[in-house]
């Protein structure tokens, strides 16, 4: 066994079936283990390295802001928390901004102030509705409103007040609204569930309902935000607006961020000092990470890139359905798109990695392409080249 994985399996606790890889270096799109090997990154660490590997602009900011500061207490301020917190409300059309380590603390922080909306407000509401196959995180407020009885199950009792809808089902929704509801948490492109995108008619449905019935609307975008799915947010494109939403992963670019935000009124009536905190959340080197992320996709119209790229990986995969019976449908949008096979995942999955494609599955029958959001339409045809190999 390699000598990496030996000490590691030795020291860490076993909560991962890892891959017999050790990974050392990257480039652009592509990661290298401790023999040199190179791989093609279709898994992007989760859907986090939305840049690559070795951007030399993100590095030189985050090399600069560590030879500056790259810790400091929330007693303070700082020279970077700010700008960060101003280019996320830029991005997202949202007022209020609070910084996290993760995408489970993120959602962690939505829930609480889900909560502490009603409670300012008087209302008694405390419930939550939340929708079958979804994933929100690992904590025990997130995993109360993850659709999974095996993330549950383990761990439970958990968070009371929490019931389950069918996604892309807004009569099933309606159904499970009480005077006791407070708001509804959804992914607007479910990951860890299978890649299921959700409608139009669903999105704006689910506006409505909370509008007419006094209920905050929560999207999660841990995962499908940060122009992996052609918008800048997931939700942007139906023409909607939640009143809180989370965000981690991509907005970084591979530093331990989040954060969540929310509508002024929401702020007005919610979290205040006491209610919430963090010490590392906001820390100078993941707002920088943060801001210079921005800035980068900004300037390499990413969002667009992804459109184009997107629209040509939806074609190639479509291809795959026609020339593959193991292959039965394509879904997702943009660059967090899917495959329904027959095969077992596993199987797929360690095919690739021999070939040198690291892809990773979704749900119990979907192969997960959330690759570096820079990718070009070769490195498409690359990846369809070697996942044919392991079909």
């Amino acid at each position: 066994m390699n000598e990496y994985m030996k000490e590691t399996n030795e020291a860490l606790l076993h909560t991962y079936n890892q891959f017999p890889v050790v990974l050392e270096r990257g480039e652009g799109a592509y990661l290298y283990d401790t023999e040199g090997k190179k791989y093609l990154d279709f898994a992007a660490g989760y859907a986090v390295s939305s840049l690559g590997y070795a951007d030399k602009e993100l590095n030189d900011a985050l090399k600069e802001q560590i030879d500056k500061i790259f810790h400091t207490s929330n007693l303070y301020y700082n020279t970077a928390c700010g700008k960060a917190a101003e280019d996320l409300k830029r991005i997202t059309g949202m007022d209020r901004i609070f910084f996290t380590n993760s995408g489970g603390e993120a959602v962690e922080g939505t829930l609480k102030a889900a909560r502490k909306y009603a409670y300012k407000k008087g209302t008694g509401r405390y419930e939550f509705i939340a929708m079958k196959e979804s994933f929100h995180g690992r904590s025990f407020g997130a995993v109360s409103v993850t659709g999974h009885d095996a993330y549950r199950e383990p761990f439970e009792p958990l968070v009371p007040g929490v019931s389950f809808a069918q996604y892309n089902d807004l009569d099933s929704v309606k159904a499970l609204v009480t005077d006791k509801t407070c708001a509804i948490i959804l992914e607007p492109l479910q990951g860890e569930g299978g890649i299921n995108a959700a409608t139009e008619e669903f999105m704006k449905g689910i506006r409505k309902l909370c509008d007419e019935e006094g209920i905050l609307m929560i999207c999660d975008e841990v995962q499908c935000g940060m122009g992996r799915t052609g918008a800048m947010f997931a939700w942007q494109a139906y023409d909607i607006k939640p009143d809180i939403m989370s965000m981690a992963k991509a907005i970084g670019s591979g530093i331990p961020v989040g954060a969540f935000a929310m509508t002024e009124e929401v702020a007005k009536y919610s979290l205040e000092p006491g209610d919430h905190g963090t010490t590392y959340g906001g820390n100078p080197l993941a707002c920088m990470a943060v801001s210079k992320t921005i800035e980068i996709f900004e300037k390499k119209h990413l969002v667009e890139h992804v459109q184009k790229v997107g629209a040509y990986l939806t074609k190639k995969l479509e291809e795959l359905v026609e020339e593959y019976d193991t292959v039965k449908a394509v879904k997702g949008k943009g660059l967090m798109q899917g495959i329904q096979v027959t095969k077992p995942i596993s199987e797929i999955t360690g095919a690739a990695l021999k070939e040198g494609l690291l892809i990773i599955g979704a749900g119990s029958d979907v192969i997960r392409f959330v690759p570096p959001l820079i990718i070009e339409l070769e490195q498409v045809d690359e990846m369809i080249r070697i996942l044919k190999k392991a079909l």
